[in-house]
């Protein structure tokens, strides 16, 4: 992609920076390709022409100070921005070619196809395998040698199998905040998705629970893409492949994570990292 030239504004700042997405090697299958995407709550725009593409297979990072959209773009890859009033994207978002916002496109499929996991743990008040097979269950699964086989397989995924396995019944709310959000990841995968988005999914955990889910986080991407909004700079570093950084709804720098840490083409990317603002 070539590089291209955008303004930021704010109250007496002024900015001009280039915005360059690094070439994707040819062999890199793309799961998520986003085009012109600029979005609007009523009258106010918080997204301005954001382009990138997500590899399959892959953690890509979202950076960025409080405010700066990474959150709203996260939910615009699985259509969760239409539950709000006013939400409205213009653009493209494509999920492996196909235009997730496009006439006739099925939602619910989309949000299937593409999993949740929010900053705060959100299980159910059932049991530990009432909510891993919960969505399988709104799917209209009934056969309970299928459940038992996808809860047992979807805990092993999400490294809590050995935790709970002689706990199945017990009431998800029993378990603790780390277990819980692992419990919401093997809630999400249970259902099969291609790809799974995550806010912030350990910054209310304590460092050890965090530290699970960052293990976590890099054993599932060789079955899964997986997109990661953080203000932990330090996991992002860790964790992902690729790291996009934003800026007052603008995307302004997204590149491999190493070279975003060690050598960023852009001076507001270096400030950010260095902890001159942010």
């Amino acid at each position: 992609m070539d590089d291209e030239t955008s303004v930021m504004e704010q109250p007496g700042i002024r900015i001009q920076t280039a915005v360059r997405n690094e070439p994707v090697a040819e062999a890199e299958r793309q799961a998520i390709t986003i085009r012109t995407a600029n979005f609007f709550y009523g009258e106010k725009q918080v997204l301005f022409d954001i382009g990138m593409d997500i590899g399959e297979n892959r953690v890509t990072a979202l950076i960025g100070p409080s405010g700066c959209g990474k959150s709203t773009l996260l939910r615009c890859l699985n259509r969760m921005n239409d539950l709000i009033e006013g939400a409205n994207l213009k653009g493209e978002v494509k999920v492996k070619g196909r235009d997730i916002y496009g006439p006739g496109v099925d939602v619910i499929e989309v949000r299937r196809r593409i999993g949740m996991v929010f900053q705060k743990s959100n299980p159910f008040p059932k049991s530990i395998y009432d909510n891993v097979v919960y969505g399988l269950r709104i799917a209209g699964q009934r056969d309970r040698r299928q459940l038992d086989e996808a809860c047992e397989a979807s805990l092993q995924r999400a490294a809590l199998w050995d935790e709970v396995k002689d706990r199945l019944e017990e009431s998800a709310l029993s378990l603790s905040g780390g277990q819980q959000q692992r419990l919401c990841i093997a809630r999400a995968i249970a259902v099969e998705p291609e790809i799974l988005l995550m806010d912030e999914p350990s910054s209310a955990l304590d460092p050890l629970a965090a530290v699970k889910i960052e293990e976590l986080i890099y054993s599932l991407k060789d079955r899964y893409t997986i997109v990661i909004v953080t203000h932990n700079l330090q996991q992002a570093a860790r964790v992902s492949d690729k790291t996009a950084f934003f800026w007052l709804g603008r995307l302004v720098e997204y590149g491999l994570t190493p070279q975003m840490f060690t050598n960023p083409k852009e001076k507001l990317t270096e400030d950010y990292i260095t902890g001159r603002f942010g």
